[in-house]
């Protein structure tokens, strides 16, 4: 649940925004658009990682960081649950006003 804790807070929930829509960015981009330090982008960047949002590839000197589709592959399978007990639920209470 790493994946779920990482997007507790507005800023890691914006900065995966930001990948989805610009693809991969290095760190001082990714400051620029949120008028942050770039270790406090570090600091972010780093509980998406551990949350699998995010990855970082090493490119000489340079580190990119993009979307890693393992992270939102867990929040939609737990969302395809959540669906699933949503919709037996609704069912049922469906059934249950037939009756009435």
């Amino acid at each position: 649940m790493n994946t779920f804790r990482a997007l507790a807070d507005d800023t890691p929930r914006e900065i995966v925004n930001l990948l989805a829509y610009k693809g991969e960015l290095l760190v001082n981009e990714i400051s620029k658009n949120f008028n942050m330090t770039s270790p406090t982008v570090s600091q972010h960047l780093k509980v998406l990682k551990t949350g699998n949002l995010i990855q970082m590839k090493k490119e000489a000197q340079k580190r990119m960081y993009s979307i890693d589709e393992s992270g939102l592959s867990e929040i939609e399978n737990w969302l395809l649950d959540i669906r699933k007990i949503w919709n037996k639920r609704l069912g049922s209470l469906n059934e249950y006003l037939k009756t009435l």
